[in-house]
């Protein structure tokens, strides 16, 4: 018991400190992406720490995944190099019995993950696509911001108020660039006002000058208005839910079983079945010669987790394309990580090596 409490709460240690990092280095990476996704116009500039964090959560399974087994891996490796493991075989006690307080410190992890990838992830991806598709439906109007020039929904026109207006219905010193089917045009007035006409939003501008030119003929048209109407492009109404199917639920997906329903719904349930196969396979992982370098052991076992993350999204895209059916590739790759890391186990537990065998053999 005492040996028991002493291993958790080593791990508890280092699961805590791989944690904070991994978090840090994850949102420091999703501050920088979802900057740059602001700078291109999908993001919201108000709303990047919200997706941000919303991406962060989005991504918790995978991080806690991957801090449980490097905590087991480095805990362990630790004992190892230490000579406590030599103590823990000279009472009598094997390898295989340090499964069951490693199991004991891991099994709310392993609970947390299959929650989150389960039933956070869809509802996190859906509040990033809703803040997004809010961001990408707004009308021209609502896109000018004074002193910048901005892009129209389309990418057709793009906008330029030098100042604000008291009245939030006109601006002054506006610029309009225009791409037609037939050429471009560049539109500039003193000042504009929004009027609604027949159902429909026109912005009318007034005191101006419009040049025009053509593909199809040669030289410039030039004309000065003293008022000009143009009728605001409206933002299409697109359904949230039907644009990715990251954003349904884990229910929505078993009503739909389609390829790509069935693809979303293996991942997030092989997050909950790698969770526990780390477990297995850090301990099967952890021997380490003390005379090695410290690092190796660890570097391994990182290959190894992201051979097994890699294989996980390889699936997911082979379900979605229907090369391969969900049932036969779950049993084969997490299955296959079980029975495998439990061989391994097994033949670490009873000291079996091929020198052994050999020797045995030739005795016989």
């Amino acid at each position: 018991m005492l040996f028991d409490s002493s291993i958790r709460k080593e791990l508890a240690r280092g699961f805590g400190a791989t944690l904070v990092v991994l978090v840090t280095v994850v949102m420091t990476m999703m501050l920088i992406r979802t900057l740059g996704q602001a700078a291109r116009g999908s993001v919201n500039p108000s709303d990047i720490i919200l997706v941000m964090g919303f991406t962060v959560l989005g991504q918790l399974p995978t991080i806690l995944c991957l801090s449980l087994f490097v905590a087991i891996v480095a805990a362990l490796s630790r004992m190892y190099r230490d000579s406590e493991m030599v103590i823990w075989f000279a009472s009598g006690q094997g390898l295989s019995s340090l499964l069951k307080p490693l199991l004991r410190f891991a099994w709310p992890v392993v609970v947390v993950v299959a929650t989150l990838a389960l039933l956070v992830w869809p509802w996190a991806n859906q509040q990033i696509q809703e803040l997004r598709t809010q961001y990408e439906q707004r009308n021209d109007i609502e896109r000018i911001a004074p002193g910048e020039f901005q892009e129209s929904a389309n990418g057709s026109r793009v906008f330029f108020i030098d100042k604000d207006s008291p009245d939030p219905q006109a601006a002054n010193n506006v610029f309009i660039a225009a791409t037609l089917p037939t050429g471009e045009s560049v539109t500039s007035a003193r000042s504009a006002r929004l009027e609604v006409r027949s159902g429909e939003r026109f912005v009318l501008l007034s005191n101006g000058e419009r040049v025009e030119s053509s593909t199809t003929k040669p030289g410039l048209k030039i004309s000065e208005f003293v008022e000009y109407g143009t009728r605001l492009q409206q933002a299409s109404n697109v359904s949230i839910e039907a644009a990715n199917v990251k954003t349904r639920s884990t229910a929505q997906l078993l009503a739909q079983p389609d390829a790509m329903q069935l693809a979303e719904l293996g991942w997030r349930l092989g997050l909950a079945l790698a969770a526990f196969n780390f477990v297995v396979l850090a301990l099967a992982l952890s021997s380490v010669n003390p005379r090695a370098s410290r690092s190796a052991n660890l570097v391994f076992a990182l290959f190894a987790f992201i051979v097994y993350y890699n294989f996980m999204v390889l699936g997911q895209s082979w379900i979605g394309t229907g090369k391969v059916r969900l049932l036969p590739f779950m049993a084969l790759l997490h299955g296959g990580i079980l029975a495998f890391s439990v061989l391994l186990l097994t033949a670490r537990h009873n000291h079996w090596s091929l020198r052994t065998w050999r020797q045995r053999r030739r005795a016989a």
